[in-house]
């Protein structure tokens, strides 16, 4: 029993074995998360914290996941937002043309609230570093995004990487994905990405040709009642009150150069066929108007250029254009090519531009050219 007893003593005084163990585990996997942690703070691959480490091979691929990291500690004086219609910008075009250190900061399929959301970031950040100005603010708009609610993302966000609260940072420092995908890829396979070009379209020139674009083309069926010619007009005035003008407003020396993208004519087809003419006429003549009244403000319209939007050659699918045209609006905005005249100034209006660009509608012939498919 003596025996026993003593056994017994030597075993509490080192302590039960498992949960030595345990604990042991947990110190070593505490330890991990905290080396895990303390390098993606330190690389910090989507910029959460800190500009890019000088020598460091960035990936940079995730708009969502990036975009606000660049947006508050990348150097640049002017910005490029919008939808997939302006990934093909290349950067260094704007420092040729316009003496611009310009970023892209594109979203696919953007929506006014996630122009809104990083415009958020950019000028809250110009603010913060003390004298910093954003000089321009490139903005493509598609019309028919304006027609959605003021909260409305195309898709939804990683919170955590565009707010203040660093309590939910632990989903980006503890994020398996980014360890991986984003530290330690790069550093096996170094292949740095390109920022005058990030998120340009996958397309080849390949893919740039009618038979293409009209392979993987359905027209919609044919909208027997005709929409209001006012029906988006409202939704459109409530995304430029809440996500748009007041950035205009509360930045007076930016200047907010604002382009309408040129669709192929198969845009206007299913315009067409889901009879709303119209309304897309009218709510395009608002928001151009709307904007154009804004000192700071200008805007380009390009839906009417029919050398380029006749010719499916110029596209991909029905909407996306060959990088050579982000070249060519570039140009524009560098001679105010395009350029809507503000209200007293002479030229060609936007009222203008729509009566050309229904002419087109108008006179071209769907019929024959989906014949073709």
């Amino acid at each position: 029993m003596k025996e026993k007893n003593a056994r017994e003593g030597k075993q509490n005084k080192r302590g039960n074995p498992y949960k030595r163990a345990v604990m042991g585990f947990l110190i070593l996997t505490a330890a991990a998360a905290a080396g895990v942690a303390a390098l993606v703070v330190y690389v910090d691959p989507f910029f959460h914290y800190h500009s890019p480490l000088k020598n460091f091979p960035y990936l940079v691929d995730n708009q969502l996941s990036q975009n606000p990291g660049m947006a508050a500690h990348m150097e640049y004086d002017s910005a490029i937002l919008g939808s997939s219609m302006t990934v093909n910008f290349q950067t260094t075009w704007f420092k040729e043309l316009m003496g611009l250190n310009t970023i892209k900061l594109s979203y696919s399929g953007a929506f006014p609230k996630d122009q809104s959301n990083i415009m958020d970031i950019m000028f809250k950040s110009a603010g913060n570093k003390g004298g910093k100005r954003i000089k321009k603010v490139f903005l493509g708009v598609d019309v028919i995004t304006y027609t959605g609610g003021v909260e409305e993302t195309k898709y939804p966000i990683p919170q955590y990487l565009y707010d203040d609260n660093i309590f939910n940072d632990i989903k980006y420092v503890l994020n398996k994905d980014v360890l991986l995908n984003y530290i330690l890829r790069p550093i096996a396979d170094p292949d740095p990405t390109d920022l005058s070009d990030v998120y340009a379209s996958w397309w080849t020139e390949e893919y740039y040709s009618e038979e293409w674009v009209l392979h993987n083309y359905t027209s919609p069926a044919q909208a027997e009642e005709e929409t209001n010619p006012q029906a988006y007009i409202e939704a459109a005035e409530r995304n430029l009150d809440v996500n748009i003008c007041p950035y205009i407003e509360e930045n007076p020396e930016t200047e907010f150069v604002v382009f309408f993208p040129p669709y192929s004519i198969l845009f206007w087809n299913d315009v067409l066929k889901e009879n709303h003419l119209d309304a897309t006429m009218e709510v395009y003549r608002y928001i151009a108007n709307r904007l154009n009244a804004y000192e700071n403000v200008e805007v380009y319209f390009f839906p009417d250029q029919e050398e380029i939007i006749c010719n499916l050659n110029n596209y991909a699918d029905y909407s996306h254009y060959h990088p050579r045209y982000n070249r060519y609006m570039t140009e524009c905005f560098a001679a105010k090519k395009f350029l809507i005249p503000k209200e007293g100034q002479g030229g060609k209006g936007i009222d203008e531009y729509l009566a050309h660009m229904r002419e087109i509608v108008d006179n071209f012939d769907f019929e024959e050219l989906l014949s073709r498919k």
